[in-house]
């Protein structure tokens, strides 16, 4: 039985780490929900592993989830560039092709720097050229939130010409993309407002104005009633994809009148758990549902928790104990960016939730990171990984 001392709580604590993931994958296509998956990408050598990172691609499409491509999950604005999350989604288009997996990609304007001022027009093409590289292999967008529109966009009105300029070229319904700064500081004051009140209305504005164009929008904001009040709203035949992390148990399965769809960064890690919720939502085991799910709420706050921009660690390191990549590595380094014993309890609430696919290998792999860290019998949980 799989055994380790983990530096929980200022201290070592021995813990057991033996249950393995209960769950199968589907025998058919979900039908109560769309449910997509943020997937995360593999790096190597400085690059892309491509091998991996489509590997993993199947592994979601396996569990009857559809990915959710080249998004902040994979480290858009975070180290992947416009360059490489080209060639991520034209690979992952052809893949799912191939496979008949469903895939959304992100398309949004991070092909223009940071670092300087860019004109409405500039941004507009931005878009434009990501959309049309999406659209010309066969995919669908999704509208991701702009750094640059955030930056130079000096009203409300800016933000609607923007996306309604965008949204009227494109050849099928997109997923509009509204991202709190908890996830990406630089996104502050989206939509024209610090007012989110006001922020809702204009995005709200701009949905019924192209209700047409639009499959949905996923909205994440870690604000489980602000979800509620807004899909309530929304017109008719547009959904809602919840990206809250920290309460999409209740945000899938509903109030009884309005339910949301799932656009999860979680749901990279929780594939199989994941899959068989929405398994017992399809065979009217809403109860099921509840019990998998809970299992895990947990295990995602933990891996969202503040400063939430960094939970892709906590995804790529679960994919890592799974034995998905061959080691904890992240495109930038990004794997320094939680401590040691951040590490060790999402472990153990890895375990807990029964998402872990091998203990024994999750185990030898903590074990390899703890010596590698300095952890000792006497140790603390200060190093970094």
């Amino acid at each position: 039985m799989p055994e380790l001392k983990l530096p929980l709580d200022g201290g070592l604590t021995t813990c057991r780490i033996q249950r393995a993931c209960p769950y199968k994958p589907p025998a058919k296509p979900f039908t109560a929900r769309i449910a997509y998956a943020a997937a995360h990408v593999v790096p190597k050598d400085g690059t892309i592993d491509w091998e991996r990172t489509l590997a993993y691609r199947r592994h979601l499409w396996s569990y009857g989830l559809g990915v959710a491509e080249a998004m902040d999950t994979a480290q858009r604005g975070m180290g992947l560039p416009w360059e490489t999350a080209r060639e991520l989604i034209a690979r992952s288009l052809t893949e799912a092709q191939a496979c008949g997996g469903l895939i959304a990609c992100g398309a949004g304007t991070d092909q223009l720097p940071d670092d300087r001022p860019a004109s409405l027009d500039e941004i507009i093409a931005a878009y434009e050229e990501q959309c049309e590289w999406v659209e010309g292999h066969g995919g669908r967008v999704i509208l991701m939130a702009s750094r640059a529109l955030a930056r130079n966009a000096t009203s409300a009105d800016d933000y609607l010409a923007v996306y309604s300029r965008v949204l009227s070229q494109l050849r099928q319904p997109a997923i509009l993309h509204w991202l709190g700064d908890m996830f990406d500081p630089k996104l502050a004051g989206y939509w024209g407002s610090a007012d989110l009140d006001c922020a809702t209305e204009v995005c709200l504005n701009l949905i019924r104005d192209h209700a047409g164009r639009l499959d949905g929008i996923k909205i994440s904001l870690l604000n489980a009633q602000r979800e509620i009040e807004l899909r309530r709203r929304l017109p008719a035949g547009v959904r809602m994809y919840t990206g809250d992390d920290f309460n999409y148990d209740a945000m899938i399965l509903g109030d009884g009148s309005h339910h949301s769809d799932a656009l999860l960064g979680i749901f990279d890690a929780i594939a199989p758990a994941a899959s068989a919720a929405i398994q017992a939502l399809d065979d009217g085991r809403p109860d099921e549902f509840e019990r998998i799910l809970a299992l895990t709420i947990p295990l995602s706050r933990h891996i969202f928790e503040a400063p939430t921009y960094l939970y892709k660690t906590g995804i790529v390191f679960l994919a890592w104990l799974n034995g998905h990549q061959d080691r904890f590595e992240m495109v930038g380094g990004l794997e320094m960016a939680r401590s040691i014993s951040h590490l060790s309890k999402l472990l153990v609430l890895a375990e807990q939730a029964g998402v872990l696919q091998d203990p024994e290998l999750a185990c030898r792999r903590m074990q390899g990171l703890l010596e590698r860290t300095g952890v000792e019998a006497r140790g603390t949980s200060v190093n970094r990984v």
